[in-house]
């Protein structure tokens, strides 16, 4: 297995000594961890706005796929977001919070001060029961283990399991059980399809038949055929012809002289030369005619894409087993004879050493694949997971050739004897074959997959300083952090939402007065519906003048009326605009201003005063002017589809933010006059709000209570732990070399008490420090 191998197959030196070394050098030459003058810097772009936040397990496993294997491995650009210049990443790393979800980083926001300063780009994650098994792959079977055992490794053979074989193509074709040769002869149907000789086809009109027409049985005698070609003027030629018997005896083994002039001998391949030809005198109707008298009338010949070499003999045969069929693959695709001979027969055949290939030799592979086909049958073949085995094989090609190209780095050796028993190829597994070994390091380990180092810890400290020491010597790492045993029970998250809730409703509710008595509601609506959507309007008639309160739908409507409308006159009266004043509140200016500065707002400004009878199109065409503006997000009612009297404007660079608010404020369009302001919940955290409307939520009062007391006398203790994991993960993402990936993961909640989302964090460090984007 190689070792020391870089993402990519790029070169690292082994080991922790190499590392240290490499390290050495780049301070002597006055350097730091990140990217040397030649290299390119890394960026992740991502438009996380509205429906479009919403990231499912599936889309994060397509990120981290890409980000670990590239395009060189056949891993492809997620559909949701792209990363430029890929194969420059130093590394990726994960760190996964368990037990924790979007409550609490809205919970605890404050606390979470270098977490949210560190990652522009956020998005919502569905739920999982099972997260780490979707984060790692199908397959992996993954077990909490007992955090008293301390910082070691562990690891275990993992076993296919019997349910995961129904999806493999050779079980959907075959089933399970064993059967005899019948069964995988071609039909009529599947000859015609595959271009195989039939008697009677327009092409095949001088064809000669074997005249094998006796009925065949499960007995009946196999052959190995195959032959090698030349290109003539007519075509594809057969220069030399192989037959053997079932016990792999060569029965026939000839030079053949072609017909019409020889274009190209494909010596490379053919290994048959102008020299060899030069005095054969056997033509390709001596050929028909001898495997005419060798094969018996039942036989049935094996060959590997068996229609070519038929085809080239011009002959027709009705019994064929073909076995880059046999052994079937997906989308139409086929496994090559030099790679099944190697992972089923663990034999080598068609050596770079000889001069083309051996038609005995391949006719003889392509027997014994057939024959062990049918002996094990089709479950045994399948648990061999020839997809998982040409991954590794190209995988370690590609390492083998960097190591070519760098001598003084260590070299790869090929693994491929005893195959690794997955359901289904893990990115994880891939990285293992290149020599990038993962690492995973926390409370939670993998229990059967012996791909993954599972280092187990007692506490988040002891977790990062070994990070510390062991993700730069890694290419893939997950670190997971917990707030412990004693974090509150699954039950309280219910109060712990309720208090995120009910403190967002809060912030987006208003209250406005006083007015006369008499004053006109709807001139009141009008006005305060100029700063956002509103969600619901009363009149407060317990204090002496009337008084409104509006809820919002948006931070930034409720944030704008208190900003433009307190202290203006509206329905006559001059007013005064605040929010609710309770002990929650009282932190909210605070709240913010942060979120105003949160880089996740960075570049996006608010819009407000929009009718609704403009489209997309129509406002694209009004801020086309607006410069560097990357994206235009219209918000719609998640229920009716209909879009709201407001939208978000994102610009690529944030002094052209800056300069499209002042622009904006008091421009009219079709009629209605705009406002503006700086973006507060731009991305996921817009959606969640809507969906937190309390008119679909109902409570029963005795259980929250009960459960807001005993959430009160842990929550102090929590916010103390909270601050201690943001400071883990600045430390842990200081020490990360420049170009390396980073995703912060909220897991979420799904259990018997309610399902609560999850969210992501993500970005790229670059030389300042922060994510790139």
């Amino acid at each position: 297995m190689a070792k020391g191998l870089c993402l990519n197959g790029r070169k690292r030196p082994a080991g922790a000594e190499g590392e240290r070394a490499a390290r050495k050098r780049r301070k002597a030459d006055g350097g730091g961890p990140g990217p040397g003058p030649e290299e390119k810097s890394c960026r992740l772009s991502a438009a996380l706005l509205g429906e479009d936040c919403e990231i499912s397990h599936d889309q994060l496993y397509e990120l981290l796929k890409y980000a670990a294997l590239g395009k060189c491995h056949n891993a492809a650009q997620p559909s949701w977001c792209r990363i430029s210049h890929q194969s420059h990443l130093a590394g990726v790393v994960v760190v996964v919070l368990h037990e924790m979800s979007q409550v609490h980083f809205y919970r605890f926001y404050l606390q979470f001060k270098h977490l949210r300063k560190l990652f522009r780009h956020r998005f919502t994650l569905t739920p999982s029961a099972d997260f780490l098994a979707s984060l790692y792959g199908e397959g992996t079977d993954l077990k909490p283990q007992n955090a008293a055992q301390g910082l070691t490794s562990t690891s275990s053979d993992c076993v296919t399991k019997s349910s995961d074989l129904q999806c493999d193509p050779i079980i959907q074709r075959y089933g399970e059980k064993r059967r005899g040769l019948t069964s995988y002869t071609l039909t009529l149907e599947e000859q015609e399809k595959n271009d195989y000789p039939i008697e009677g086809s327009p092409g095949c009109k001088d064809y000669i038949s074997t005249e094998c027409d006796q009925q065949r049985t499960d007995s009946s005698p196999l052959f190995g055929l195959d032959c090698e070609m030349c290109l003539t003027a007519k075509g594809n030629e057969v220069t030399r012809v192989s037959l053997v018997d079932a016990r792999g005896q060569c029965l026939l083994n000839e030079l053949v002289k072609p017909e019409s002039t020889v274009r190209n001998y494909r010596t490379r391949f053919s290994g048959v030369t102008k020299k060899m030809l030069l005095p054969v005198k056997t033509r390709l109707s001596d050929i028909q005619t001898k495997l005419k008298k060798m094969l018996p009338h039942d036989a049935v010949l094996v060959g590997h894409s068996l229609n070519s070499d038929l085809q080239a003999l011009e002959m027709i045969h009705p019994s064929v087993i073909d076995t880059s069929l046999l052994f079937a693959r997906t989308e139409g695709r086929r496994f090559k004879l030099k790679f099944l001979a190697k992972a089923v027969l663990g034999k080598e055949i068609q050596c770079e050493q000889k001069l083309g290939h051996d038609p005995t030799e391949d006719a003889r592979a392509a027997l014994e694949l057939a024959q062990f086909f049918i002996e094990q049958g089709p479950a045994k073949v399948a648990e061999l997971n020839l997809e998982m085995l040409l991954t590794a094989e190209k995988l370690a090609e590609v390492s083998q050739n960097n190591a070519a190209l760098q001598p003084q780095g260590c070299g790869v050796q090929k693994e491929l004897n005893e195959p690794p028993h997955l359901s289904k190829p893990c990115f994880l597994d891939c990285l293992q074959v290149t020599g990038q070994k993962p690492l995973l390091l926390g409370r939670q380990g993998l229990d059967s997959s012996g791909l993954c180092q599972s280092n187990l810890s007692t506490s988040n400290k002891q977790i990062l300083q070994r990070a510390l020491e062991d993700v730069p010597l890694s290419t893939f790492s997950i670190i997971q952090f917990s707030l412990g045993p004693e974090h509150i029970a699954s039950h309280l998250h219910t109060a712990l939402y309720e208090k995120v809730r009910s403190k967002l409703t809060d912030m987006l509710t208003i209250y406005a007065g006083p007015f006369e008595e008499s004053f006109c509601l709807k001139s009141v609506k009008k006005e305060f519906g100029r700063c956002g959507p509103i969600q619901s309007l009363t009149v407060v008639t317990e204090t002496f003048q009337p008084y409104v309160c509006v809820q919002y739908e948006v931070l930034e409507a409720a944030q704008l009326a208190v900003e433009s409308l307190n202290g203006a006159e509206v329905a006559g009266s001059c007013i005064k605009v605040q929010r609710p004043v309770t002990a929650a509140m009282l932190d909210c200016d605070v709240l913010i201003k942060e979120l105003e500065l949160d880089v996740e707002n960075e570049g996006v400004i608010y819009v407000a005063g929009l009718k609704k009878s403009l489209t997309e199109t129509d406002l694209q065409e009004e801020f086309s002017q607006l410069k560097d503006l990357e994206t235009l997000f219209l918000p719609k009612d998640l229920q009716s589809g209909k879009h709201r009297n407001c939208c978000f404007l994102k610009f690529q660079k944030s002094q052209s933010a800056m300069d499209a608010l002042e622009a904006i404020n008091g421009w009219t369009v079709k009629g209605s006059e705009l406002r503006s302001r700086n973006a507060l919940a731009s991305g996921h955290l817009w959606r969640w709000i809507w969906q937190m409307n309390p008119r679909n939520r109902k409570q029963g009062k005795h259980i929250f209570y009960e459960k807001m007391e005993q959430l009160s006398d842990s929550e102090q203790d929590l916010r103390k732990k909270v601050k201690k994991l943001d400071h883990h993960i600045k430390k842990l993402y200081r020490s990360l070399q420049n170009n390396t990936l980073c995703v912060v993961l909220f897991p979420g909640l799904n259990s018997t008490h309610g399902s609560q989302p999850g969210l992501g964090l993500m970005g790229i460090k670059n030389d300042g420090g922060r994510s790139a984007c």
